[in-house]
């Protein structure tokens, strides 16, 4: 069902963390369910995916994970709006239950499947289990890309949602993130060069965004979001998100739930910052984990004051290169 490419130890060590290690190419070999079929274009040519070597043991696993048609999933590449997402579609379709939500933390409200197959190096429960015994409706986080997702989320069509966000402020706060929450060592020009030579873990990156653009844009359980639409009008993404999910609240609901999921109100809530995730990866690699909060910016533009002009022209002309095929754009 899948091939796997191994790269070389000297393009990826510079790359590597305490938690992933051993970089690897996923290539899918099997097609027999093709999630572009019907869209009147070429022919689907799955994009491979960056992992470490851990996740070959249960890339099967997943791919043949039963699903669900109640099943909620929520797919992003990292650090593009996932967690402000996953809160916003378990309170949408749990009819605004935040008593829940505040007794009971979001990754076990909405869990992280593939975690367990690819962190090395610290204690962690089978994430795959716990999402085939979890009760339903299911919600599901991901960031893997199309090829490498269940291949029943196409025949049984539950609702997925999709966030895309600019690379350049994913790269960023992706930045931030693998340096205090993975341990990544590296100098930050290593960072940058592995984003421009799509060897960070779950890259390519701009792919990631115009496969799942392709399927959004003729498969109705598919909806695609853009972070930047969330931060600059949230109150109409959430109408967008209620009719996706069939559901329905008055002005006076929906205007709670948009000032519950506020940057500074989610940053400071507890059941779903997922500061207990920073706490549980930094004692393990004996980091002091005040040093960094997963919620952290928030953004739009926040990679002008922190990426060396010169990566940003190169990655400019990489995403222009790779959206050339199609019609999706970045917000800006």
């Amino acid at each position: 069902m899948f091939q796997y490419k191994q790269l070389s130890r000297v393009e990826v060590e510079r790359f590597e963390t305490p938690y992933n290690e051993n970089f690897l190419e996923i290539h899918l070999v099997d097609r027999s369910v093709d999630p572009t079929a019907g869209d009147g274009g070429s022919a689907w040519q799955p994009v491979h995916c960056v992992m470490p070597a851990r996740y070959c043991q249960f890339a099967e696993r997943i791919r043949n994970l039963t699903v669900y048609e109640d099943d909620v999933w929520i797919v992003t590449f990292p650090k593009a709006g996932t967690t402000w997402a996953q809160e916003m579609l378990w309170l949408i379709d749990h009819n605004l239950d935040y008593k829940t939500a505040t007794a009971v933390d979001l990754q076990q409200r909405s869990i992280f499947l593939e975690v367990f197959g690819f962190v090395t190096n610290i204690d962690l429960p089978d994430s795959i289990t716990l999402v085939e015994e979890m009760p339903r409706p299911r919600h599901i986080k991901t960031h893997l890309p199309l090829a490498l997702l269940p291949r029943e989320l196409w025949t049984i069509n539950p609702k997925i949602v999709y966030v895309a966000r600019n690379p350049k402020d994913v790269t960023t706060s992706f930045m931030h993130h693998y340096r205090h929450l993975h341990g990544f060592k590296g100098l930050k020009q290593d960072f940058l060069d592995g984003i421009l030579q799509d060897r960070i873990i779950y890259c390519p990156q701009v792919k990631h965004a115009t496969e799942f653009w392709r399927v959004a844009n003729h498969r109705r359980h598919v909806l695609f979001l853009h972070f930047e639409d969330m931060k600059r009008n949230l109150s109409a993404v959430l109408r967008q998100v209620c009719a996706f999910m069939g559901k329905t609240y008055s002005k006076k609901q929906l205007a709670h739930l948009e000032e519950h999921l506020s940057f500074e109100k989610m940053k400071n809530n507890k059941s779903a910052n997922n500061q207990a995730l920073v706490i549980q990866f930094s004692a393990a690699i004996g980091k002091n984990s005040n040093q960094f909060t997963f919620m952290r910016k928030g953004q739009i533009g926040a990679y002008r004051n922190e990426l060396p002009e010169d990566f940003s022209t190169k990655f400019d002309e990489l995403i222009s290169v790779q959206l050339s095929d199609t019609d999706f754009r970045y917000r800006e």
